[in-house]
Order: structure tokens, then C-alpha cells, then sequence
């Protein structure tokens, strides 16, 4: 069906031009689901746009051929093809599921007819037809197939409704190949699972071949026959899927392997890809065991006082109000919780998405205003504070967002960034000294003084995490909310996140509240876990305990949907 020969592509930057791919070649059956793994960078989604011709401005196939048969079709090659002909290919014959479907999808428009558009434009029906068609991919995607949810916008649905949007205008043209480029990054396991079931049955019952590319090997070996290992622009290893994890032959494909947390071990620190890049692994990995864990291995913390005592929290939006402002309807984000947080621990907080764990972050630091219950820090109430009050307390307690790069501002250079921060809560007089200050932080957090007059763009997923980790280190907190931190990083910039969270902790007497629905991050990172849902606390207790005997069905479900 599918076969690339020596695909080289280069991008030109003035007089200067970079190789983006190098002689990537591989084959796709008819039927079969290839799997293309790899650091952002390393070339994947480029190789996938090449095949539908949609190379970024400035970027061009220099040599290579990419034949394309389809089913039963006469070959052509597709790297070859004029615009007009390449228009018949796209979404009729080869279909693309986009990375982040929020940004695919237009959100002026209602959703179902953003479906039935893609249905009237690859198969030419009638506005009727186009419309019981687009009821048919709705209930195929196994989305609520009426009216009501037809007229539904983008922001109306969740992470993974959105998604399942996404697949439905992909299968509208009912193509032979569908490209699925990271479609369950940063979704919550228990969805991630649904997705990939889902995708796996439609191509089976369509007899459809799937080309499916992520950073999560764990993924892959979920949905993938053969696998594609990718490193810098090249091809580094490929196989099929089991023999690839069993006995993987490259260091670059050991170190992905390696550098992801899993359930069964808990080492002190997780291996990167320096590790395995060039020198072989140091096989020496103790075991980490806290003084906190082993405190509170019966899910106590004898008579020591908690940093952070939560009490009978509440927190709730309104969501609608009629003419004289009552409220009709509301949502509970955070219903009645309490917790204790202690020093020198990191308390982990695990839930899909719209449980309430991002509220209850943002309640505790004030950005979120409770309605009611109380939040003590170190035995006084910080519940009610403002002005100053307030502003003393966020120097004690800061907050790391979830997406690095919509809280950096992108006209600041990160330094001024940092030093921003800095003269907002008075620390140190002059402009020098914050200069010096901010200098010492981006060492602290594996950046160097280069960087300083950089703006956000110029920087990687994981150095604007870095950059954010900085400015929360910049006021000397001694609690540090991190709420998905390490969502949708490689999982080899993951590792490398987490171990400096961890060493930063240890060198600054730290003390964390680790939100994320990674549920293997979380149990390597944090002492214990709460499990939260609509807005409750429904389970916690020690790390290791919880996951080995987890008291309710949905905690169970929840560690089930993991993929090894």
C-alpha cells in the first residue's frame, strides 16, 4: 500500500539549509497499523505531513519517492504529485488525525457541522444524506448521535470528545490510510484507553491500515504491528512491536524503554537518554525509600504538624443564570475536601480530567476564591487573605501551570521573566543583584546564562518547563503545587523533569503537591496518593499501598487503563 524510499527533507533558514529527514524508508501493508516512535524533533510528524504534501513554508521533499497503491489503485508517487491530483488523495484516500484537536477545530462552528462538511466535500452527498451520514460516524465513534449534540461546539466537550471529533471527519472519506499524529497526548488513561480501543475496532471493521505516531511507547505497543524507532531525522531501529521492546538493539531505543516510570519498580532516579547515549547504562539503580514513605507506610504521620491542613473545602462555578442573576445551574468542582500536606513529602493527586484536581490547586494558592471550608498553613487560615496578606503567602507557596508556554508572557525574555517576579515580591534591591539572582536560578534548573535573552519560542517543551520551574523557585517557596508538570513532554524530557524536581527537593527542603493523571508518574514521585472524582476525595493513602490494594472500583479502573 505504502512505500517510502530514501525520503530526505530539508528546510531552508536564509542561506542556510537544515536536513529535517534523512533516507527515510519503510513499507505499510494493507491493513496494518505501523507505529512511529520518537523525541519531538526527531522527525515523525514531518515524515507524516510529507505523505499528504502539507510540509510547513520553507520545508521540501529534496529526494526520495513515496509510492502510494491504496487499494487496488495503480501506484503512484506521491512526492511527484501536482496540487490538483494530491487534493483527490487527501481525506478520500489518506486521512489525518491532528496532534491537538482544539486547535484543529473551528471554534466558531458547531461540531456536527464541521463533520458533515468533510462528508459533503469527499463524497459529494446532498445536505440530507450529509446528514445522516454524519448521525452514522457520530454513533461510529461512539458519540451521542442527535441533534443536541450535533449543534455542540468545540469548548462544549471534553478532551476526548473532541478527539473522537476529530476521528469522525478523518473517516469521512472513508480513506485506506489514516495518520494518527499523537492523538492521545495528555489525555487521562482511562480515556486514552477508550481512544485506542476505539481506533483499533474501526480499522479492523473498515479493513483500514493505520500509520500511528507518538512519544509513548507504551502506546504503541498497545495499537502497533511494527514499529518505527526515530532519532534526529533518521531511522534508528524498526521491527515488530514485541521483538523491538523485548530485545531492543539500539541505545536510543533501550534509553526510550528505560526512561518511562513504571508500577513495578521505584528507583531513586529515572535513567535519561544520557544514559544510553553513547556510553551503555550503569545497571547500579537503588531503591528509593523516603523518610516520609517510611512514615507513613501505615498511612500516618505520627504527631508531626502538617505544612498545609485542608478542611471541608468547596469550590463551585456557576454555569448559568437567568435574567435576575440567580443561579440555574452550578457545578461542585471541589466538594468537601480535606487533606493534609507535610513537610519534605510530595502529596500526589490523580483524577481524569474535570474531577476538580486543577480547582483545588488554584483554591489553595487563592487564584480560585473558596465558597466555603478552610485551608490552614502552618496553623493559621489562609483562606480569606488578600492584598499583601496574600501576596506574602504566594512567596511561600507557588503554583507550576500545565502548559509552560501560555503562562510565559511571549513579548518578556525569560530572564526579565524571572526577575519580574523578583522585584513583585521585593527581593533584592537592584537590578543587578535580580540579574545575578536570575543567573543562578537558570543554572539551578539546567540552563545557562545563554538563555537569559531568549524569548519563549525559541525554547523546547521541556526548557520552558524549566523556565517555569525557575520562576517558582525564584521567591524560596517552601510548598510548590506542580500541576502537570510533565504532561505531553517526551517521556525521555520527562525523566530529566522529574529527576531535577526530585533533586531540587532534596537540595531546598521542598515539600510538593504533584497533580497529573499519569498515574505511573505519580506513584514515582509522590510518598501518597489522593485519588479524586466529580470534585470528591474518594480514596489515599502511601504510594505503593494504594496501587497494590485500591479500595474502590474506580481507583481500579484507573490503574487498569495503565499502559505498560
Amino acid at each position: 500500500m505504502l512505500n517510502i524510499k530514501d525520503l530526505t527533507i530539508k528546510i531552508k533558514e536564509g542561506n542556510i539549509s537544515r536536513t529535517i529527514t534523512e533516507k527515510i524508508s519503510f513499507t505499510l501493508e494493507p491493513g496494518a497499523s505501523l507505529g512511529i516512535v520518537g523525541e519531538s524533533g526527531s522527525g515523525k510528524t514531518i515524515t507524516a505531513l510529507s505523505l499528504l504534501r502539507l510540509l510547513p513554508p520553507g520545508m521540501d521533499i529534496e529526494r526520495g519517492e513515496i509510492h502510494w497503491s491504496g487499494s487496488n489503485e495503480k501506484q503512484v508517487d506521491l512526492a511527484s504529485l501536482g496540487e490538483q491530483e494530491m487534493q483527490n488523495i487527501r481525506g478520500k484516500k489518506i486521512s489525518m488525525i491532528f496532534q491537538e484537536p482544539m486547535t484543529s477545530l473551528n471554534p466558531s462552528r458547531r461540531c456536527g457541522w464541521q463533520i458533515k462538511e468533510a462528508v459533503s466535500l469527499h463524497c459529494g452527498l446532498s445536505q440530507k444524506k450529509a446528514f445522516h451520514q454524519t448521525l452514522q460516524l457520530l454513533n461510529e465513534t461512539q458519540l451521542p448521535a442527535d441533534r443536541a449534540f450535533y449543534n455542540k461546539y468545540p469548548h462544549q466537550l471534553s478532551g476526548g470528545q473532541r478527539q473522537r471529533i476529530m476521528i469522525a471527519m478523518a473517516l469521512a472519506g472513508n480513506p485506506s490510510l489514516l495518520i494518527a499524529d499523537e492523538p492521545t497526548t495528555a489525555l487521562d488513561v482511562t480515556v486514552q484507553k477508550k481512544i485506542l480501543e476505539l481506533l483499533r475496532a474501526i480499522c479492523r471493521n473498515r479493513g483500514m491500515s493505520m500509520l500511528f505516531i507518538s512519544h509513548d511507547l507504551g502506546v504503541i505497543r498497545q495499537i502497533c504491528d511494527r514499529t518505527l524507532v526515530m532519532y534526529q531525522g533518521k531511522v534508528v531501529e524498526s521491527g515488530k512491536v514485541d521483538d523491538l521492546f523485548n530485545n531492543p538493539q539500539h541505545a536510543y531505543t533501550r534509553g526510550l524503554i528505560s526512561c518511562r516510570p513504571l508500577l513495578g519498580s521505584n528507583p531513586e532516579r529515572l535513567p535519561t537518554l544520557a544514559d544510553f547515549l553513547p556510553p551503555e547504562p550503569d545497571p547500579g539503580q537503588s531503591g528509593k525509600s523516603t523518610a516520609n514513605e517510611v512514615a507513613a507506610a501505615d498511612g500516618s504521620q505520627g504527631e508531626e504538624e502538617a505544612l498545609l491542613k485542608v478542611s471541608d473545602l468547596q469550590t463551585r462555578y456557576i454555569l448559568k443564570k437567568n435574567f435576575f442573576g440567580k443561579s440555574l445551574r452550578i457545578l461542585e468542582a471541589v466538594d468537601r475536601v480535606s487533606f493534609e500536606i507535610f513537610q519534605g513529602e510530595t502529596l500526589g493527586l490523580i483524577g481524569e480530567s474535570g474531577c476538580g484536581k486543577s480547582t483545588l490547586g488554584r483554591t489553595l494558592i487563592g487564584l480560585i476564591r473558596a465558597r466555603k471550608g478552610e485551608i490552614l498553613y502552618r496553623g493559621e487560615s489562609v483562606t480569606q487573605l488578600k492584598g499583601k496578606e496574600l501576596n506574602e503567602f504566594r512567596r511561600k507557596v507557588q503554583f507550576i501551570f500545565q502548559d509552560p508556554y501560555s503562562s510565559l508572557n511571549p513579548s518578556l525574555k525569560i530572564g526579565t521573566s524571572i526577575m519580574e517576579v523578583l522585584r513583585v515580591h521585593s527581593i533584592h534591591p537592584g537590578r543587578k543583584q535580580r540579574e545575578e539572582a536570575t543567573l543562578e536560578l537558570l543554572e539551578q534548573v539546567g540552563l545557562t546564562g545563554e538563555h537569559f535573552n531568549r524569548y519563549p519560542h525559541e525554547f523546547s517543551g521541556g526548557q520552558r518547563q524549566r523556565i517555569g520551574l525557575a520562576r517558582a523557585l525564584a521567591t524560596g517557596p517552601e510548598l510548590i503545587i506542580c500541576d502537570e508538570s510533565v504532561s505531553s513532554l517526551d517521556v525521555s524530557v520527562q525523566a530529566q523533569i522529574l529527576n531535577l524536581l526530585n533533586d531540587l527537593k532534596e537540595k531546598r527542603k521542598l515539600t510538593y503537591l504533584f497533580i497529573s493523571h499519569d498515574l505511573a508518574v505519580v506513584k514515582y514521585m509522590s510518598d501518597r496518593i489522593m485519588v479524586m472524582k466529580d470534585g470528591k476525595l474518594v480514596e489515599q493513602g502511601p504510594s505503593n499501598h494504594l496501587f497494590l490494594h485500591p479500595e474502590t472500583l474506580y481507583t481500579k479502573e484507573l490503574i487498569d487503563s495503565i499502559l505498560e
